[in-house]
This record gives C-alpha cells, sequence and structure tokens, in this order.
C-alpha cells in the first residue's frame, strides 16, 4: 500500500506533463492573446463604427431621395406653379421631418415649373423636384462630430394632360 502511495504527484492540483503544452515555445506566448485582443479592439471598435455611419448616411440618402419623390407628386397634382412651389416645400420639409432628419439647409426647387403649366391642355408635361439638404454629421454618426454631408436628389412626375392648370 505504501508503494502505491509513493506514485502519487506531491502536488494534487499541478498539471501532469501529458496535460502541459503540446509544443515547447507555449510558455513563451503565454498572455498573447490577451495582448492581441488589446491591439485588434481599437480597429474592430473603429470598423464597426464606419459600418454604422455608412448605413446611417444611406438611410438620411433615402429620406431626401422620399422628399424629393413626394415633394414632386404633390407639385404635378397641383393647379397652378405658385400651389406647386408651396406644395412641393411643405411635403419635402413635412417627409424630413417624420424622418427626424434635420437639415441645416433645406431648399425645394421646381425647376422650369412656370413653363410647365403654360403647357397646353393635351400635351405631355412634367414637374421636377430638387430637394438640396445639409446634414450634420453629428446628427447622423456621433453627436459633436464636425462636418456636414450635402445631399441632393431630383424626381419628376408626370402633370395631367388633361387636368386644368392656371
Amino acid at each position: 500500500m505504501l508503494e502505491a502511495d509513493s506514485a502519487l504527484p506531491a502536488d494534487p492540483a499541478a498539471p501532469s506533463r501529458a496535460c502541459r503544452s503540446w509544443y515547447p515555445g507555449a510558455a513563451a506566448e503565454a498572455g498573447s492573446a490577451a495582448l492581441e485582443l488589446l491591439i485588434l479592439a481599437p480597429v474592430l471598435i473603429l470598423l464597426i463604427c464606419m459600418v454604422i455611419a455608412a448605413g446611417r448616411i444611406a438611410i438620411a440618402r433615402g429620406s431626401i431621395d422620399a422628399a424629393a419623390r413626394d415633394a414632386a407628386r404633390q407639385a404635378s397634382i397641383a393647379r397652378s406653379p405658385q400651389q406647386a412651389l408651396s406644395a412641393a416645400q411643405s411635403t419635402a420639409s413635412a417627409e424630413l421631418g417624420g424622418e427626424h432628419l434635420n437639415c441645416s439647409a433645406l431648399t425645394v426647387g421646381l425647376p422650369g415649373v412656370f413653363q410647365q403649366f403654360a403647357t397646353p391642355l393635351g400635351q405631355q408635361a412634367s414637374v421636377t423636384a430638387t430637394v438640396r439638404c445639409t446634414v450634420s454629421l453629428s446628427d447622423l454618426i456621433l453627436p459633436g462630430m464636425p462636418g456636414s454631408v450635402p445631399l441632393t436628389f431630383t424626381f419628376s412626375s408626370p402633370l395631367d394632360p388633361y387636368r386644368g392648370r392656371s
């Protein structure tokens, strides 16, 4: 019985030789995974932030595009060029407000609207709306971030050739 006890290791919590590393330089590389993670973590966080920023800018572009589309549609069903300008401006502002997109400089233009409304009945005419919006990067990406992104979209909508115009 004494012979069986002498075969036990002195410290039962110590790993046996078979449980130790399978390659000889393992002791020299101990803790290198933590160091690699420490170096790569800021890079990964920056990459994730850039992906989020690109996504937020794409959503803002989609909102400006929708505002231009809605402005052109509302202008095309107006009866006069003045009503068309008013409808386009209010529709674009409402669309961007509904998307919670704050434009520092919002302009809605209807180039050639007076000529298009002067087209005789029965002939094809269209209204083109151009929406320009300058969006602050602090609204899109991170609060306090400097800079802005100018976004411009244009959309055309046909006038009804048989609807009265003034």
